[in-house]
């Protein structure tokens, strides 16, 4: 049986209502795809506080997290990703990619026509179904 790999993501919005996408670098597992920034929950770690974290680690900045967007299991090669997706606002810093090959603010209009990781897809239709509140 695969292992499960508990991750969390963050749709970050701007007030122009784009959101921050992400490019995995070619040196990362799944490269160059597009996804939603985030990363693994720790044991004994909430979702919420995971991805606080993981922002302040990834893109140093410091977010707050909403409401859960969605909520994904996809099966990959390796193993099973449990991604949780969440509405997520700046409320100190600017994103820089630490990790990631690229940042960029997207408008909604636009999120199709960029090669999203499959775990990511659902994510982009809930955000497209709606708007970051």
């Amino acid at each position: 049986m695969k292992r499960v790999i508990h991750v969390v993501g963050a749709a970050i919005c701007n007030e122009q209502g784009d959101v921050l996408c992400a490019l995995r670098g070619p040196q990362m597992s799944l490269p160059n795809v597009w996804e939603f920034p985030g990363g693994k929950v720790e044991e004994g770690e909430s979702s919420e506080a995971a991805l606080v974290r993981e922002i302040r680690e990834e893109l140093g900045c410091t977010i707050s997290v909403g409401k859960l967007l969605a909520d994904v299991f996809h099966k990959y090669e390796h193993a099973i990703v449990h991604l949780q997706t969440y509405e997520a606002r700046l409320i100190d810093g600017e994103p820089r990619a630490r990790e990631h090959a690229e940042l960029r603010w997207v408008p909604f209009s636009q999120l199709r026509t960029l090669a999203w990781a499959p775990a990511d897809l659902p994510t982009v239709e809930a955000l497209l179904a709606k708007s970051c509140s």
